[in-house]
């Protein structure tokens, strides 16, 4: 525990989905616990299937505000229409509307309609929980069907992560980041101290991994790599290894393909927990290896 400072925070993405970044990441909260997690892969959260967190809190996610048209005010000018990018005003007998699902929150319709007819609501477009999970505090959220501003949703959960470090004393975060280089995940980037890379041996998860380290390079984040499932293709695998090499990206850990990570997950366990085998031997290995590097991190 961090009697004074500030939490330091681990955030573990996937330049794709599918390469084990979510099973890695609560392997290393069972390893780390008690630590803080959170869940910031929003559009497609999972962590808590491994977790089992119970809620304590719950609290309202608001998207950017959507354009209203009020009836009693519009004349039927069509303005908005004819400056709508994204065909979200619905005309209907005469009566102009606005299609919520459509509307992007520009607010130009807004700022031209002549007769002030226009104005925005607030639009609910999810949640974001506080809980306990087994292995310490976990802050996760649940974005509604077809919403966007993920990202803003990233950041709301990131920073209750941050609190609750501070309020409980705890110095880590995990972050289970969304896949991608996406708004989300530079929102899942902002203020970590490192970050881990999983990709697997695939030509898609070399491009990707390519794009990932191209991201943290440009925020200038330190970032590791994990090559999961990397006896499925040992060329690809070892093509991932030189440029890894070249790009001065240091691997700390290969994984081998294992169904026990599925029979984990069907017990709602992770690997470290379900039972004692050369992989949770391989994520301890990796995990000594990342608080090692955590520990040359000012």
């Amino acid at each position: 525990m961090a009697e004074t400072g500030k939490a330091k925070t681990i955030t573990i993405i996937s330049g794709k989905g599918g390469t084990g970044k979510t099973s890695v990441t609560a392997a290393f909260a069972s390893l780390a616990a008690p630590v803080v997690v959170a869940d910031c892969d929003v559009d497609a959260a999972n962590l808590h299937l491994l977790l089992s967190p119970e809620v304590e809190k719950s609290v309202d996610f608001y998207a950017m505000p959507i354009a209203r048209i009020n009836q009693d005010l519009c004349v039927g000018c069509g303005l908005c229409n004819d400056l709508c990018r994204y065909d979200a005003i619905v005309i209907q007998d005469d009566n102009y509307s606005v299609d919520p699902l459509a509307c992007e929150a520009c607010l130009v319709c807004k700022e031209h309609c002549p007769e002030r007819a226009i104005y925005t609501v607030e639009r609910q477009a999810g949640y974001w929980f506080l809980s306990q999970a087994r292995t310490g505090p976990m802050v996760h959220a649940s974005l509604g069907i077809a919403q966007e501003n993920s990202g803003k949703l990233v950041t709301e959960v990131r920073k209750a992560a941050a609190d609750v470090a501070e309020e409980e004393k705890l110095d880590l975060v995990l972050v289970d980041g969304p896949p991608g280089i996406g708004c989300a995940v530079m929102a899942s980037l902002t203020g970590a101290d490192l970050v881990i890379a999983v990709t697997e041996a695939t030509q898609s998860g070399l491009k990707d991994l390519i794009r990932v380290n191209d991201l943290c390079n440009h925020f200038k984040i330190p970032i590791h790599i994990i090559v999961n499932k990397c006896d499925l293709n040992p060329e690809v695998t070892q093509t991932v290894r030189k440029w890894a090499q070249e790009a001065k990206a240091p691997i700390i850990g290969e994984i081998p393909y294992d169904t026990d990570f599925t029979k984990a997950m069907i017990e709602a366990k992770t690997i470290v927990e379900y039972k004692s085998s050369r992989i949770g031997d391989e994520l301890k290995n990796i995990w000594n290896t990342v608080l090692e590097t955590m520990k040359s991190i000012a």
